[in-house]
């Protein structure tokens, strides 16, 4: 079997390839190439050169360009999200919301590009200074590196390119390997637009080595990453002067007041703690309770929860599919027997088939327990206590990670306190912490990351301010 990469525009086969498995049945779904350091010399090479003309592409016919992927796109949309559903067993109606939201962020994109603009400078507005022509004006940083997780293998993609192309750079994109076939297809989609800038964009797989001669590479202007805080800390320090992008992980966490709509918190919650079988940045896995409803959330959640069916992703009905790996499974279940040998206990049976875990909500968790203090990354959530608010933002703050928190609440004067001092780069009230717009600026704080997602914000991500004055 041939897999094929994007050197540019040109598309290279490749005989010696990596087969990628699906998490569902272990059958064979995709390949991806093996490529080397000679092809990401060759490929950087290709996007340093584009990038010079892509700087000087009229802002319409890359807004064009996006706007004719997003079209095609969405005539594809039954392939694409199978295909999502083939490589990480996500199901297939969440594959369907996530090949929309692709299509809507990407129309942003070119809708976002098109008013974003610089302003004028009042030059003579200090002693010093006098009048003048001047402004400042945004543009393209250069080459773009884009590296991509496997659980939103589509549009974790698109909020990295759009933007990126639609600005006027050259991107480089290396996708995860467990989803090589989703990525492939999308960047076909934009190398094969009548509106595409030759040599634009770029596809490549790998590994370490790989990656890590992208990030030192002097050529790139930007790397924007979303993963492992391991993976995010190695890009710090290698990185060079550059600008970097990380957006990792987190442990999000949500405050259930005694004030709350039950049921609505615990319907809510299920949703947050599950979707995605918990592989989500913000996951819920952390939810502190008030101890005068601890009992009555408890049993409403584990009501909810008994309502998703787990199981085959290509059922429309079905919520919750397999975990990505067997060492996903196995590392969840590890902390689960090292919680429970610690005193914690688990609401819901432990019940694992294949690369399915079926929900579990623990109890009786303490704060040092890793099923509390990691990113799980697994379809675990944790019911902690509390005696007041206040104890709840103690222990919710109390984390390297600070990417989204929530409360659920009927009191004015908590959502103020938690607006005021939750430390996060998200708060949501009265909603789960893993809901994410992709219009909004979405990123973290702490381990959880640095810069910012969502179109507007990617946009100034990869581009450079310059400063014109004219005497």
């Amino acid at each position: 079997m041939r897999a094929k990469i994007f050197f540019g525009n040109r598309e290279i086969d490749r005989d010696e390839v990596r087969e990628n498995h699906s998490p569902f049945n272990n059958q064979v779904v995709s390949y991806n190439p093996i490529c080397n350091i000679n092809d990401v010399d060759e490929i950087l090479n290709i996007a340093n050169i584009s990038s010079k003309f892509a700087r000087k592409q009229k802002l319409s016919q890359r807004c064009d360009w996006l706007l004719d992927v997003a079209n095609k796109l969405s005539l594809n949309r039954e392939d694409f999200a199978k295909t999502i559903t083939d490589e990480i067993g996500k199901p297939i109606s969440f594959s369907r919301i996530e090949v929309d939201r692709c299509i809507e962020t990407i129309k942003l994109s070119a809708e976002t590009m098109r008013t974003m603009n610089g302003e004028t400078i009042n030059s003579d507005a200090m002693n010093s200074g006098r009048e003048t022509t001047a402004f400042w004006r945004r543009i393209p940083a250069g080459v773009v590196v884009a590296i991509t997780p496997f659980n939103f293998p589509l549009n974790l993609v698109a909020h990295k390119i759009a933007p990126a192309l639609v600005s006027g750079n050259s991107v480089i994109l290396k996708p995860t390997p467990e989803a090589p076939l989703i990525a492939y297809k999308l960047a076909k989609l934009f190398i094969d637009s009548p509106f595409a800038t030759r040599d634009a964009l770029s596809l490549i797989y790998g590994d370490a080595e790989i990656g890590s001669r992208l990030v030192t590479s002097n050529i790139p202007r930007v790397i924007s990453f979303t993963g492992s805080v391991q993976v995010g800390n190695i890009i710090s320090r290698n990185a060079g002067i550059k600008k970097v992008a990380l957006e990792l992980g987190g442990n999000s966490g949500t405050f259930i007041d005694e004030t709350a709509d039950i049921n609505f918190s615990a319907k809510r919650c299920a949703i947050g703690a599950f979707t995605n079988s918990g592989q989500v940045c913000i996951s819920l896995q952390r939810i502190y309770v008030h101890k005068n409803i601890y009992n009555e959330f408890a049993n409403a959640l584990v009501s909810e929860t008994s309502n998703l069916k787990v199981g085959n992703p290509y059922e429309n009905e079905t919520f919750m599919g397999p975990l990505i790996s067997e060492d996903s499974v196995s590392r969840a279940v590890r902390w689960l027997n090292s919680a429970i040998n610690e005193g914690a206990k688990a609401l819901t049976p432990i019940i694992v088939n294949g690369r399915i875990l079926k929900p579990v909500i623990m109890g009786n968790v303490r704060d040092d327990m890793a099923i509390v203090c990691e990113e799980v990354f697994a379809p675990i959530v944790s019911l902690i206590e509390v005696n007041n608010f206040d104890e709840a933002i103690n222990k919710l703050n109390d984390s390297p990670y600070g990417l989204q928190f929530s409360i659920f609440t009927n009191s004015i004067k908590n959502m103020q306190k938690a607006i005021s001092e939750f430390e996060s780069g998200g708060i949501l009230i009265n909603e789960i912490p893993t809901v994410r717009f992709d219009i909004q600026p979405y990123g973290g704080i702490k381990l959880s990351g640095v810069g910012r997602e969502g179109p507007r914000f990617a946009i100034e991500e990869f581009t450079e301010i310059q400063t014109v004055v004219i005497a």
